[in-house]
This record gives structure tokens, sequence and C-alpha cells, in this order.
């Protein structure tokens, strides 16, 4: 099954699978590790490299629309580095209920207000990287909403929801030489995964 398989491999990634182990001490709504860290492991593994190898940071998303403050955000972020400060990552947490703030000053242009994290993580940019993994009560449990064929066969394929061609292109530009087994779909290439 899917679902083992990707729990087998992030168990091989030291810092997920702590983070995993401790997730209840997260203590944040609908709170999803996601993205990169959890692609790039699985790539890892299928590629026989170490699992932390090529990961930048470890990105937490959280949805809160009843504080929307950059504060809160900040607070939650520098307690949850704290805790886990002993693990050899950068930790990037976000609130998801208040990315449509600052999303037009980052990337140039506005976003609809997201209605849970499993919404944002359905935006990511690829259909490989829109994955979202957690523990509840030690049960693993997985937000995939392109499922997760693509993952596990090493295709990166843009999710054109929200992104432009130049975001996606940059992405590829830094996987390619990191990755090289991936197979990369251009942007004209349909946005679901076949």
């Amino acid at each position: 099954m899917m679902l083992d398989r990707l729990e087998l491999a992030l168990r091989q990634n030291r810092s997920l699978s702590e983070m995993l182990e401790c997730f209840d001490e997260i203590v944040l709504p609908d709170a999803w590790l996601v993205a990169g860290c959890i692609a790039q492991t699985v790539w890892n593994a299928a590629c026989g490299l170490p699992a932390e190898f090529g990961i930048k940071d470890v990105d937490l998303v959280y949805f809160d629309r009843n504080d929307l403050s950059a504060e809160a955000e900040a607070a939650h972020e520098k307690r949850l580095r704290d805790l886990f400060r002993h693990l050899p990552v950068r930790l990037d947490v976000k609130n998801e209920a208040r990315v449509h703030l600052w999303y037009e000053a980052k990337f140039g242009y506005p976003i609809v207000p997201y209605s849970s994290s499993a919404d944002a993580i359905a935006t990511f940019p690829t259909t490989a990287t829109a994955v979202g993994v957690r523990s509840r009560a030690g049960k693993f449990e997985c937000c995939a909403p392109f499922g997760l064929d693509d993952l596990f066969g090493l295709v990166v394929r843009p999710n054109k929801v929200q992104i432009t061609s130049s975001i996606y292109e940059a992405k590829v530009q830094r996987w390619r030489p990191l990755w090289p087994r991936l197979t990369l779909m251009s942007w004209d290439e349909p946005a679901s995964a076949k």
C-alpha cells in the first residue's frame, strides 16, 4: 500500500521521523508537514541517496483563521523551532489562513483565501509535492489531492491551479541536478497526475 510505503520512506529521515513521533506536541489546528521535504525524502530513498539529501527546510503548515496576525505565526514558528532545535533542519511554519494577505506582494498576483490546509496543499506547485503528512494519536495520515503516483513515479508535473510557469521552472532548475532520475514534465503538460 502506498501510504505504508510513504510512512516507511519518511521514517528514514531522522528529522521528519522525530517530528511525526512528537506531532501531538505541535498543538496547532489542521497542522501538516508538507511539500518538498516529503517529496525529496521519497526521491532520496528511490535514488539511493541519504534521506536528508538536498532538503533546504521542513515546511509545517496549519490553519487558524481566528488569528491571522504575522506575530502569532512567528510565535508558533519560534516555539516549534525551539521544540525541534536539536534537529539539523530549518523549520518554516506558515498559517495557510493568512497566505492571501501577503501572496500578492511576494508573487505579483492575488489569491482567494484558503478554506483549510488541504485546500492550500491542493495549490502547491507540483503534483508530487502537493502532499502533507501528520501523525495524530500515533496514526499516520496523508493529504495528497493528486494521489501519490507522481511522487513514487519520480514525476514532477506542474500544478497550474495557482502558480506561474516561472515559479515552476525555478523549482525544476533547482531539482534537476540534485535528482537526475526525475521525469520533469514541461509546463505545457496536463496539470493532473496520470
